[in-house]
């Protein structure tokens, strides 16, 4: 929200009321005398006026998991463990995930409180790519590479896969780059192969943030500013 909208709502005042209170340098946000009305203040933002606190910033929170097989991609459930159950870490009943993973899959898996950010993340048109690592029940055809890149016929919703990118590592291992996350897509699209299922598939990168060898599966850690502040493909 504008800040001089800001200022208007939660004082009850006009709009040239609330600008005036800038002009005349009693607004702090964050910590730093704020002068344009146009400055975007969110629930991260502390604002004050005088010795009076308008908001109190909410503490913005970036986490990473290692989420293992047989948990599921949610913040609850009556049946199942979720990712949640993993992390102990202070607000977490705010926290939603940047995308997800099968019950049945493995990996990287991130977690906010910042919604602008996970949208960052998960808009199909900033195309963030997502590597992924699989296993198949059975050889991997040298013609799926093309396949992948051409895309797929996904019905009954009526859409084509954009291209993928497979790398074959071996006869049953492969990587797989996607810029979209589709229902069960890298399941489907393997099935197409006549027919091979998945026997494992891990995700260990999203954009620029990869899966630190040395975090567990089950364990977290909080995001460092780098991988906060770059989520992009490179």
């Amino acid at each position: 929200m504008r800040l001089d909208h800001f200022i208007a709502k939660t004082l009850d005042l006009s709009e040239r009321d609330a600008r005036f209170r800038l002009i005349e340098r009693k607004i702090v946000v964050d910590g730093k005398t704020a002068t344009d009305h146009r400055l975007e203040v969110s629930r991260f933002s502390r604002v004050e006026i005088g010795d009076r606190i308008l908001q109190e910033a909410v503490t913005q929170h970036y986490l990473m998991l290692h989420k293992p097989v047989g948990i599921l991609s949610a913040t609850q459930d009556p049946v199942h463990r979720t990712v949640l159950d993993l992390i102990d870490c202070p607000d977490k009943e705010t926290l939603h995930l940047a995308g997800r993973l099968d019950r049945s899959s493995s990996g990287l898996i991130l977690l906010t409180n910042d919604g602008r950010w996970s949208e960052s993340l998960t808009d199909p048109e900033r195309k963030i790519r997502k590597h992924y690592l699989v296993e198949t029940d059975r050889p991997i055809p040298a013609e799926a590479v093309k396949k992948f890149e051409d895309g797929f016929e996904f019905q009954p919703e009526g859409i084509r896969t954009r291209p993928a990118t497979l790398v074959i590592h071996g006869p049953c291992h492969a990587g797989v780059t996607l810029e979209e996350g589709r229902y069960h897509q890298i399941k489907r699209m393997f099935h197409r192969l006549d027919g091979i299922r998945l026997v494992s598939l891990h995700r260990d990168r999203i954009g620029s943030i990869a899966l630190p060898h040395d975090l567990a599966a089950g364990d977290w850690r909080p995001l460092t500013a780098a991988e906060i502040q770059s989520p992009h493909p490179s």
